[in-house]
């Protein structure tokens, strides 16, 4: 009787908590998930941080790719619950997306021992992190150019195809005054297209304009164009509207995406009709074509797939047929996601997925499958990839430059989706010149050059020979650093930015001065704090010049000076001086410099000035600092 009582009562508690979401599940279940999310946090605040109301917490955020929240509400889930298999792989894959890969490989051995069959995780190695280096490697990092193209706004933006000149893509810019779409508060996705040129590597854009045809866009969403060879016929998806320009719901209220054809007319594109392989009850989108334009590949949920959403291919047959469509199989199609088909001029098939080893939510993917149905899918990796949705891969088969695009929410861009472009830029330039001795011209040899890119880091290093010649091979649009150092020297540094020309050929001679002059090692002041004679880090760093001239010079002996200004009194600087100048010894024999080749250290205080500057005479501080000196005299070679 106590225990029916407790299982009425939480029955009634839950019952009464689970009011407050209703509200929330409706909105989620039409895609409004940032209201969704409102309504879910309110709830959990009030008291009811279920399972349900964390993960579909989660869940809201993870499907807008805000993984910082998306991590927040799944890791308290998890924490408390034993979370089912999808959510757990949706918290592994946001943890992945901020690059915290070696707490996502703890959960996703937690995921193995649940659903050891999935094949999500068939190939993970969860003991290897080096996995996600490889990933994030790019190769040929100096002559790959990726950037976010111009035309993007502040709102999403994707999707790309280019047929004579023109790019086609979709945008939640809103020209005009519409409704927003529940998912992400943006207007609904239309259809538009832009004029490109190429000049050098540059790319020009006309302004965007809605797509050229009055019944393309209508008031909900368009998006993923794909143009015929012949540029007669253009596919693209849609949300299933009425005749009317009303949204079509099926039975449980949702609304499924459909593929549409158009064709080219004189007055723009027109006689819409909709794909005999769609249906009210799922989905059907992302159209691609084969380079013959003999069959079509699309993205649907429909039944009988492998994950959330699988790619299938289709036969084009006359008269506006089309085959029986078939799912690409086990070797593109996961239980995950898969979506944006692009196939390109050599049969290679793009696409992107959350099921396969990635650096989070959606990677780019590319296979042979076209020409080898056993053919694996590879991770195209970095730049392209990054740990948030990266999609909508396409090549533009005319562009020398071997150009490509993609579409991503990573950040940086200017919308919630951008548009990119990657370009190989094989742009060299060269810089030579000779190493001299800065008293009479004479070439050096022997002097170490490094060429030093702009993050700090030595790239290439020669060391000259008796011509004192060097050169270096430069990247176009770099900053770089290039020194010479040569032992018993002062070295020489110069800085060049190079141009975006080809060819260009900078001439930097390079510059050294021998430190010993006469009877001196010569090197720049000696600073000390006030009142003080410890031997400070700068002056380390140039009292190490001593010690290579000495280490060079076997049998050189010295004897060392200090001389400070009139300020103070004599006696006190006397002392100071002779501080100083055995605190600067001392240093030189730590450094591993025996006592017999430093035969004195002695301090002169103000008995030895340079200038006018003695007690009660008024000097500048430029006229002080003359005074304030050390000597090194060379008593023997």
């Amino acid at each position: 009787m106590k225990t029916n009582f407790f299982i009425l009562f939480l029955f009634i508690f839950t019952s009464t908590i689970s009011a407050q979401t209703k509200l929330a599940d409706k909105f989620y279940n039409n895609y409004g998930f940032v209201k969704a999310a409102e309504l879910y946090e309110k709830a959990i605040k009030n008291g009811d941080d279920s399972e349900y109301n964390l993960t579909r917490l989660g869940d809201c955020y993870y499907n807008n790719s805000n993984s910082e929240q998306a991590i927040y509400w799944y890791e308290k889930a998890a924490n408390k619950y034993d979370i089912d298999p999808e959510h757990l792989f949706r918290y592994i894959q946001s943890l992945k997306s901020l690059g915290n890969y070696a707490e996502a490989n703890k959960w996703i051995k937690k995921f193995i021992t649940i659903q050891n069959n999935d094949s999500r995780v068939k190939n993970y190695d969860v003991d290897n992190l080096l996995q996600y280096d490889e990933l994030n490697k790019v190769e040929d990092s100096l002559s790959i150019k990726i950037e976010n193209l111009n035309i993007n706004s502040e709102n999403s933006d994707f999707g790309t195809f280019i047929y004579k000149n023109e790019l086609y893509f979709a945008s939640a810019r809103g020209l005009v005054e519409t409704k927003k779409y529940g998912w992400n508060k943006e207007p609904f996705l239309d259809l538009f297209q832009v004029s490109v040129k190429e000049k050098a590597f540059d790319l020009e854009f006309s302004n965007p304009i809605l797509i050229d045809g009055s019944n393309i866009n209508s008031d909900y969403h368009e998006s993923n164009v794909a143009i015929t060879n012949d540029g007669n016929t253009m596919y693209f998806t849609r949300d299933n509207v009425t005749k009317k320009n009303k949204l079509n719901f099926d039975k449980k209220g949702t609304t499924h995406l459909k593929i549409y054809k158009a064709t080219l007319t004189e007055s723009g594109w027109g006689n819409i009709k909709e794909l005999s392989i769609n249906d009210d009850v799922y989905s059907t989108g992302h159209p691609a074509l084969s380079p013959n334009n003999k069959k079509l590949y699309f993205v649907s949920d429909r039944a009988g797939g492998l994950g959330y959403t699988d790619i299938y291919e289709v036969d084009i047959l006359p008269n506006d047929k089309f085959g029986e469509p078939k799912n690409l199989g086990p070797k593109i199609n996961t239980e995950g996601r898969e979506m944006f088909p692009f196939v390109s001029k050599d049969s290679t098939f793009y696409f992107s997925s959350d099921g396969r080893l990635n650096l989070g939510l959606l990677d780019i993917f590319k296979s042979n499958i076209i020409k080898d149905s056993l053919a694996t899918p590879k991770n195209i990796g970095a730049p392209y990839n990054s740990g948030f949705d990266d999609f909508a891969y396409y090549i533009d088969p005319d562009n020398q430059n071997k150009r490509s695009y993609f579409s991503s929410n990573r950040p940086g861009g200017k919308g919630n989706d951008d548009i990119y472009t990657v370009y190989s830029k094989v742009c060299s330039q060269l810089v030579k010149g000779v190493t001299r001795d800065r008293k009479d011209n004479t070439p050096l040899a022997n002097v170490t050059v490094n060429l030093i890119d702009e993050s700090g880091k030595i790239i290439e290093e020669i060391v000259t020979s008796e011509n004192g010649a060097y050169q270096f091979t430069l990247n176009c649009e770099k900053n770089y650093t290039i020194t010479a150092k040569l032992i018993a020297y002062s070295g020489d540094k110069v800085a060049i930015t190079t141009s975006d020309m080809d060819g260009n050929v900078f001439e930097k001679d390079l510059f050294l001065e021998s430190l010993i002059q006469g009877n001196q090692i010569v090197i720049n002041p000696i600073y000390f704090d006030f009142n003080k004679w410890n031997i400070r880090t700068d002056a380390q760093y140039e009292l190490e010049n001593i010690v290579d001239v000495l280490r060079v010079n076997p049998t050189m002996i010295i004897k060392i000076e200090a001389h400070t200004d009139s300020r103070g009194r004599d006696e006190y600087n006397m002392k100071l001086s002779d501080k100083r100048a055995k605190a600067t010894r001392d240093y030189i024999f730590s450094r591993g410099i025996t006592q017999d080749r430093i035969v004195s250290a002695i301090g002169y205080g103000e008995s030895q000035l340079l200038n006018k500057c003695s007690n009660g005479v008024k000097c500048t501080e430029e006229e002080h600092q003359v005074n304030r000196r050390s000597y090194f005299y060379i008593l023997k070679k």
